[in-house]
């Protein structure tokens, strides 16, 4: 089990360390990185951050063996809890902890809404859509951008189909937004904002196909060491066109991945015993399971749980990971007691759990994260010096 190095080892922390080099006009909260895992100049005057969805610090060390990622690995960080897109991301274009952005999974119960909702789309489960989509991170979210927290220019690079969604659009702030759709155009659109900039900037850009692809075939699967060796020839391309650009590159991720094979994943419509105990759908991730249990059902669910999950998942008060800083250190968030219901669910080894609500579209997976294993826990910090 991996816990979140919140002390001096995890992505919240570098995100610490890359507003103090951009010139923090709000400071963050949390330590910088440790000197032992890596210290950022200062005197950069371009910086980019490379978000590569689902490259575990493992998985790159197993199979990107040689090349130009590996090549530049300088350290090994932990993500969030939970380890999954909709806290970590976040957590990237935010700089704050999930103990304070309080985005806690890709499914959450919005007391603001009283629905459950996939928080990146922002759709609520099952069918039907919300009336304003694009009001709703304002009634939704209670954080400010990274973007707005530093004192350079900012570019958000993100792939066309997501670029402009609501969720983007909130956390871009100031930035620059920048499509593409091919992995040739990211690039390209990272070397044309560092080319283009007069002052001093800020290149955040994300690539989601790695995890895409895990989530389908597996993180082992030709399909994903297809996507890595085609990402590190880019990377690699990338590091070459932008020497001598004053430029600091930086690549990490937002979770790492493990399989979960189909005898291994559990359906909630299959232990009616525990479904009977809860008051609304399953929240969080296959991983990390987030229930809301009906009144006076507490003791219920608990022998239910013991009953149907014995050696596949952990029990919790989910009161007890907020207490134990699980999702960073700090006060935290009025929200984000609501946010992850009355237990959490841990699930053990590969296991996992899923329900389904009517209306709302099946998505297998062989892929999944959510969990505190190293395999999904940790990931790399790559940093290419492009200065001289």
């Amino acid at each position: 089990m991996i816990r979140p190095d919140y002390a001096g080892g995890s992505i919240v922390n570098l995100m610490r360390s890359l507003a103090d080099a951009c010139g923090s006009v709000e400071p963050l909260p949390y330590l910088p990185l440790r000197a032992e895992k890596v210290g950022l100049p200062e005197t950069a005057k371009h910086i980019v951050l490379l978000v590569i969805d689902g490259l575990g610090h493992r998985h790159l060390s197993r199979r990107g063996r040689g090349g130009a990622l590996q090549r530049h690995l300088r350290a090994q960080l932990t993500s969030v809890f939970p380890s999954t897109t909709a806290s970590a991301v976040t957590t990237y274009l935010s700089g704050l902890a999930p103990q304070q952005h309080a985005l806690t999974g890709w499914h959450m119960h919005f007391s603001e809404l009283d629905a459950v909702a996939a928080v990146l789309p922002l759709k609520p489960r099952g069918s039907g859509r919300f009336e304003a989509p694009d009001r709703l991170p304002q009634r939704l979210f209670g954080h400010r951008p990274f973007t707005a927290r530093i004192a350079r220019r900012s570019v958000m690079i993100s792939p066309q189909s997501i670029a402009r969604s609501p969720f983007n659009r909130y956390h871009a702030g100031p930035a620059q937004v920048l499509a593409y759709k091919t992995l040739a155009e990211l690039f390209a659109r990272i070397q044309e904002a560092v080319r283009q900039a007069d002052a001093p900037s800020y290149i955040y850009a994300y690539y989601p196909d790695l995890d895409a692809l895990a989530h389908e075939h597996g993180i082992a699967s030709p399909q994903t060491d297809a996507c890595l060796a085609a990402l590190d020839a880019a990377f690699g391309r990338l590091l070459a066109a932008l020497a001598g650009s004053n430029c600091l590159v930086l690549a990490s991720a937002d979770h790492g991945f493990i399989d979960s094979p189909p005898e291994r994943q559990l359906d909630l419509a299959q232990l009616p015993q525990l479904a009977d105990t809860l008051s609304r759908p399953l929240c969080g991730e296959r991983r990390v399971v987030y229930c809301y249990v009906r009144d006076g059902q507490a003791r219920r669910f608990e022998a239910a749980a013991g009953d149907c999950l014995d050696g596949r998942a952990e029990v919790f008060p989910a009161r007890e990971f907020i207490e134990a800083g699980w999702f960073g250190p700090g006060r935290p968030d009025p929200r984000l007691a609501s946010r992850i219901g009355d237990y959490v669910l841990l699930m053990r080894e590969d296991w996992t759990l899923k329900d389904q609500l009517p209306g709302e579209k099946q998505h297998p997976q062989i892929g999944v994260h959510g969990g505190v294993s190293a395999d999904e826990m940790l990931v790399p910090l790559i940093v290419a010096d492009c200065r001289a």
